[in-house]
């Protein structure tokens, strides 16, 4: 399983700081975008991303939108070279013309669907299905055991209609659930504080440790 950092703020100079903690030792970061339409509150403006140009030019950003219209957000994705985009599908109008947009500028297209969201209308092409394991949002949430359903249903949507998306995970994985997560299927989970809350590289290791044993 593969383990990406989140990072949800709003503040850019706290995101700056986390990036700073895992950019030599993650090759994708995921960045969070909120427009408070999507959610209370606003994240950090994506353009000042490029600002560290210089010290992450490795780094793959995972743009992931929770925001009215994802759309709209594809050429700010563009700007700051992210390699992968994902659309949260609630205020999304066409998940196919999402994804196309973003295939057609050379990046990964993801479609996010929030925990009470059914899934839908995958698109052929789409490369990455993330499903939120507690409400999106700033605001606390517990992790959501009915994400294991949903894992099952896209596996069988995978295998039925030939598709060959990967399974993220998003909210609430822990050293005590991320192993369950990856035997159920997934192949990604997005972390936030189970990363960032202590000693970053010694609690990426013990998360990667944990999803193997």
């Amino acid at each position: 399983m593969q383990i990406i950092p989140t990072i949800l703020e709003k503040d850019f100079l706290a995101a700056e700081s986390k990036i700073r903690h895992v950019k030599d030792i993650s090759k994708w970061i995921q960045v969070d975008v909120i427009d408070g339409n999507f959610a209370n509150g606003k994240t950090f403006e994506l353009e000042l991303l490029n600002s560290l140009d210089q010290e992450v030019e490795d780094v793959l950003w995972e743009i992931h939108l929770m925001v009215k219209e994802p759309k709209n957000w594809i050429s700010k994705c563009n700007f700051i070279s992210a390699s992968r985009i994902i659309g949260q599908v609630e205020l999304m109008s066409d998940l196919d013309e999402f994804v196309d947009e973003v295939k057609n500028l050379g990046m990964e297209a993801g479609l996010g669907f929030d925990i009470e969201t059914k899934i839908k209308n995958i698109p052929e092409e789409t490369d990455l299905i993330l499903l939120m394991s507690r409400k999106a949002g700033f605001e606390h949430q517990e992790f959501d055991k009915r994400v294991f359903e949903k894992i099952e249903e896209l596996k069988i949507i995978r295998e039925e209609k030939d598709l060959h998306f990967k399974i993220g995970i998003d909210g609430g994985i822990n050293e005590d659930n991320i192993k369950q997560l990856s035997e159920a299927g997934a192949d990604i989970a997005c972390c936030g504080g189970a990363i960032f809350n202590g000693m970053v590289e010694d609690n990426l290791q013990r998360l990667k440790y944990a999803s193997e044993n």
